[in-house]
């Protein structure tokens, strides 16, 4: 939280000026950072759950460019409606994640090699279901058309100010912090992550745990792909490529440990914020994109240092 507060003062410092008006702090703009971390907050809201728990999951980029592909097929070649299409996709992802699980499980595979293989799993699904081309979104009530009502996500409310998004990932955070603070369920979490053998001795249901916690983590990244089917209009088997990377970036940044059983959503939630901050600035300023890379770089170095000394201050 100290980080954004942080990176918020100097983006306000750095931002550039509109006559007395400074571009960042315009309303426009502020939600327009909200509505660009909308996607990957959501996936990292599922991140966190797996990070948890100790592991990890590489596929979630690829997850949400399956999801997105499933709405647009499924609305525009097979004729479905908004709410089964989303119902549908939902499922996949949450079966997909489950499928996920049980390997890691049940088998004792690491999470990071069932993951990659996940990751390319769904990755070829996409291109295979979406003959390996995006599939454009025309909205209308014709053959080869999805309903208008699915353009929403790309929308916005309150006088046109709060991109829709921006609500869902809110909806989506605060759903999942509420949970991680009352649930017997994020109990079992924290002590799987914290120390599995004892966690097991105690009588928590380890594997039955982390199966669901990667079926979590996959019915966010097809949320986030059905977000993004609807603020771009269209589904892509290339969509949500490196995604998991800056996931794991906003989890990381928000203090939630590698090593498990420490962190949680609030964290993430900052984490993916100050990235957007971060990027929103520097694209203002019109910093060249390899800068900001290397500036991204920096930062989630820095703030994996400071999980290294937390413990000493």
């Amino acid at each position: 939280m100290l980080g954004l507060v942080a990176v918020f003062i100097a983006a306000v410092l750095f931002s550039p000026h509109r006559g007395a008006q400074i571009l960042f702090l315009t309303s426009e703009n502020l939600f327009n950072v909200v509505r660009a971390v909308a996607e990957i907050g959501i996936i990292a809201v599922g991140m966190t759950f797996v990070i948890l728990i100790g592991g990890i999951d590489l596929s979630v980029g690829a997850v949400l460019g399956l999801a997105a592909v499933g709405s647009a097929v499924l609305m525009v070649e097979n004729g479905m409606g908004v709410v089964p299409t989303v119902l549908l996709v939902l499922l996949i992802g949450l079966v997909f994640g489950l499928l996920q699980g049980i390997a890691s499980a049940r088998f004792g595979i690491q999470s990071f090699i069932v993951t990659l293989a996940g990751l390319q799993v769904a990755r070829g699904l996409a291109r295979i279901w979406s003959g390996g081309q995006g599939v454009a979104i025309a909205y209308g009530d014709g053959p080869g058309e999805a309903p208008v009502a699915f353009s929403l996500l790309g929308e916005r409310t309150f006088n046109g100010l709060v991109p829709i998004p921006a609500l869902i990932f809110v909806v989506v955070a605060a759903a999942a912090i509420a949970f991680l603070r009352v649930s017997v369920f994020a109990r079992h979490l924290y002590a799987v992550g914290g120390n599995q053998k004892a966690a097991r001795l105690s009588g928590v249901p380890v594997n039955r745990v982390k199966i669901a916690v990667f079926g979590i983590s996959g019915a966010l990244a097809a949320l986030a792909g059905i977000v993004h089917a609807g603020q771009l209009n269209q589904g892509s088997p290339n969509d949500g490529a490196g995604y998991e990377l800056d996931a794991i970036a906003a989890v990381v940044i928000g203090g939630t440990s590698l090593a498990g059983g420490r962190g949680s959503v609030v964290g993430t939630v900052a984490g993916a914020l100050l990235l957007g901050v971060l990027n929103n600035v520097l694209a203002l300023n019109n910093i060249d994109a390899n800068i900001q890379l290397l500036i991204k770089g920096l930062v989630i170095v820095a703030a994996a240092g400071l999980q290294r000394l937390r413990p000493a201050l």
